[in-house]
């Protein structure tokens, strides 16, 4: 019999209610060297990947939000005891600094889209080689990608300069030649989240020009990693 395992919990010894969780499994809550790890039991050797095992999976580790902040590891991880155990032993110290750097924050999601820039266009003699077209287009082409480049790493340094007193971390994916320009989670204390949500409004209605999209308050799942730790030492799924 394997574990599937949710998340590593701190300051947590009970559930406050039944929880169930992958195919309708319930959900547990054990102990190991004082940190608590969500997890139920599983016959499987892999779990398929299904929207409805997704949500499920996410909604074991919000049913503790409330609570304290989770660590969740990565959808699918399935081990046993004697794995999980040795993992918490091994990478205990590591495992503590994480929890104390999201201790008390949420993860909140800010996604922008813009109108994709235009290429300036330049005037083109009326008569042209064939070779001397093909050059001209790619030259444009590199300056337009250079152009929206510059201008996607403008948004980005904006946003962070708006945000910078509010965020305890940040992971910012900058995209210039998408319509998605930028993906961006914050780690942000429980404390002040109205204040992040007031100042992103400010922020989208200081750009009309951008589209804003921000959500949350969410398990930070872009700042725990803990999935690649535990693949790199068992090699488990």
């Amino acid at each position: 019999m394997k574990l599937y395992a949710y998340c590593l919990v701190e300051d947590l010894d009970t559930l406050d209610a039944p929880v169930r969780g992958i195919s309708g499994a319930a959900v547990r809550l054990i102990k190991m060297d004082e940190l608590g790890i969500l997890v139920s039991d599983s016959e499987s050797d892999a779990v398929p990947v299904t929207h409805e095992n997704a949500l499920t999976h996410a909604a074991v580790v919000r049913s503790v939000l409330d609570r304290t902040t989770p660590l969740p590891f990565r959808f699918g991880t399935l081990v046993t005891e004697q794995q999980l155990s040795s993992y918490i032993s091994a990478r205990k110290p590591a495992l503590l600094t994480k929890l104390a750097h999201v201790r008390g924050a949420v993860e909140m999601s800010v996604k922008i889209i813009w109108q994709l820039p235009t290429e300036n266009g330049e005037e083109q003699p009326i008569t042209q080689s064939a070779g001397a077209t093909f050059l001209a287009e790619k030259r444009r082409e590199i300056l337009g990608d250079e152009r929206r480049s510059a201008q996607a790493s403008t948004i980005s340094a904006w946003l962070r300069e708006t945000v910078t007193s509010l965020v305890r971390d940040e992971q910012v994916k900058v995209r210039p030649a998408e319509k998605l320009v930028l993906s961006a989670a914050h780690l942000v204390e429980r404390t002040i989240i109205p204040k992040y949500r007031e100042t992103m409004a400010a922020a989208r209605q200081a750009r009309p020009d951008l589209r804003f999209l921000w959500s949350g308050p969410w398990p930070p799942y872009s700042f725990a990693n803990i999935e690649l730790e535990f693949k790199t030492q068992f090699g488990v799924s």
